[in-house]
């Protein structure tokens, strides 16, 4: 097959643009020369003018819980508690649960509680997840569940003047409730993620960094894979209480094929900025892990082979992971493990070049820095200079990878490039416009790095002979049009290993 007659956009130095580009069965041929017009009758795409970008690799998302939550109720924007409650009131009931994500209560008026829930979903038992995940809101019938047994070490049991619980729980609280009791079929989990992969390659999205190993979303994804075949390639998290099970069994990172594979370690520091449990400097914030339990953990997984990735959103959890993974260089470092911190979303600036320095990648979300921005100057006000940093970071040297961090924010890797450069969602003028970054920048950051950190930059990301055929066709060409006009750039077609997994030509 050949694709001719617009803009190719290898995001090699070496040849930065090509008029055309040949793929032979899953790999890319290379560009189109005398040798490959003389192939017999090869298949002709006629570009008209349209861009070709390596697919977009989303380095950071709960798949199968963006997948699932497209059922729920969608209580993002909500500007008050009672119009939440007016959303769940009107959602139409699916199974045995009320299930809903996306609340931020930081600018209303009332709190949430169990009695307000109460009103509006009676006996059903309702689980809200908070904008960031890592709060829950509970009603009376979905508290009855746990018969009292809230509390977990890192976790946050909010109660009343009485000692009740209100029906908000914070951290290791909520994910153990929902672990134990917001039960889902495997089978209900498959076929969400099913339909989830059908939008996520309408997106151009070729590959996804996974951050859902502790629901077993390796078994959902391989599922798919052994009845129909996966359409996007997953790098797979594993939680790192599973290191000495990993060692025992003789698995190391990256085991798999070219479309799933167990990649690598993930752990917690902190909280998040939305629930105020970022643990910061001033002291304020939940600590999950400490720097000496992350050591423990680093160390454990370069003796069985595992890179780690561990969740740091406040100025002291990224401190504090940064000093660990420098404390551990001289075991991981031989090894050449590509580590990361997620998040990285308030640093101290005195830490912004250790990145590069230490060798840690910035998994961040070019996407929080301006849905972020007024809770940010409300909450970190005293030290936005290294918040959401991501032009220092990347002048320091540090590898930037972006993602989603779907469904705290939407899967759409185009959003996701435009919300860096430009630094805003709405008409407001971009948020700390010095940490934007060009339009190159943010592509690189969604294609080439996070192919490095997967372990495939030889395969992956680029569009280079003997590179996989993961591509993506877009309207017109982002490099070209100015900043302001990158949201008139739309996905029309996308190839994953040499297939169209998402309307494939003729266009119109």
């Amino acid at each position: 097959m050949i694709l001719d007659n617009g803009v190719i956009r290898t995001m090699d130095p070496s040849l930065a643009t090509c008029g055309a580009l040949a793929l032979a069965g899953p790999l890319v041929a290379g560009g189109v020369g005398t040798h490959e017009w003389a192939l017999p009758s090869p298949e002709r795409v006629d570009l008209r003018g349209r861009c070709v970008l390596p697919a977009f690799t989303d380095a950071h998302v709960h798949f199968p819980t963006w997948a699932l939550a497209q059922r729920d109720v969608r209580l993002d924007g909500a500007a008050s508690l009672a119009e939440a409650l007016d959303r769940v009131a009107r959602h139409p009931r699916h199974g045995t649960w009320i299930r809903g994500t996306g609340w931020r209560d930081a600018e209303w008026a009332e709190k949430p509680d169990r009695e307000a829930l109460d009103a509006v979903s009676g006996d059903t038992p309702a689980a809200l997840w908070a904008k960031d995940y890592h709060s829950l809101w509970l009603n009376s019938a979905a508290l009855a569940r746990a018969g009292g047994d809230l509390d977990a070490d890192g976790g946050v049991v909010e109660r009343d003047a009485a000692g009740a619980p209100t029906g908000i729980l914070r951290e290791e609280s909520a994910w153990r409730f929902r672990e134990r009791y917001v039960t889902v079929s495997e089978d209900e989990w498959v076929e969400a993620t099913r339909a989830g992969i059908r939008v996520a390659v309408s997106r151009g999205v070729g590959a996804i960094h996974d951050k859902d190993g502790w629901l077993g979303a390796a078994a959902i994804f391989g599922r798919i894979h052994e009845r129909e075949g996966l359409a996007i390639r997953v790098w797979q998290s594993l939680p790192a209480e599973r290191v000495t099970e990993l060692a025992a069994l003789g698995l190391r990172s990256r085991i798999g094929d070219d479309f799933l594979r167990l990649g690598y370690l993930k752990t917690f520091m902190d909280g998040t900025l939305g629930s105020q449990t970022a643990l910061m400097l001033d002291g304020s914030g939940v600590r999950i892990s400490g720097r000496d339990e992350l050591e423990e953990t680093i160390r454990a997984g370069a003796a069985a082979g595992w890179p780690v990735s561990v969740h740091a959103i406040g100025d002291l959890a990224n401190r504090e992971a940064l000093d660990a993974f420098e404390a551990t260089m001289d075991v991981w470092r031989p090894l050449g493990l590509r580590h990361r911190i997620e998040h990285a979303q308030c640093l101290d600036p005195t830490d912004i070049e250790r990145f590069a320095r230490i060798g840690v990648a910035c998994s961040v979300q070019f996407t929080h820095a301006p849905s972020d921005r007024d809770l940010a100057e409300r909450l970190w006000h005293d030290r936005l200079e290294g918040a959401y940093a991501f032009r220092s970071l990347w002048e320091a040297g540090a590898l930037l990878a972006n993602g989603s961090d779907a469904p705290v924010e939407e899967l759409d890797p185009l959003a996701g490039i435009r919300h860096g450069v430009l630094r805003t969602l709405d008409d407001r003028p971009g948020w700390r416009p010095q940490e934007a970054l060009t339009v190159e920048q943010a592509i690189r950051a969604s294609t080439v790095n996070p192919a490095w950190l997967a372990g495939d930059e030889r395969r992956r990301g680029r569009l280079l002979p003997g590179f996989l055929a993961d591509l993506v066709v877009l309207s017109r060409d982002p490099f070209g049009c100015p900043p302001e006009e990158l949201a008139t750039v739309e996905v029309v077609a996308t190839m994953v290993g040499g297939r169209w997994v998402h309307n494939p030509p003729p266009w119109d």
